[in-house]
């Protein structure tokens, strides 16, 4: 491969690996066990929902 060809991979994937890794302060945070929770009661209300109509 010639030394002036880019052949992506590991290069372009750099920024999206800095995107992730750092932490807005400003940003929601929330406990994955709530949202299990909140989609699980959800699920029952849709169920509940369900076997009334």
């Amino acid at each position: 491969m010639d030394k002036g060809q880019n052949s992506g991979g590991l290069m372009s994937s750099a920024g999206l690996v800095r995107y992730f890794d750092s932490e807005d302060s400003n940003a929601i945070k929330i406990d994955p066990k709530t949202v299990i929770a909140t989609g699980v009661m959800i699920g029952v209300l849709v169920q509940l929902l369900t076997f009334v109509a």
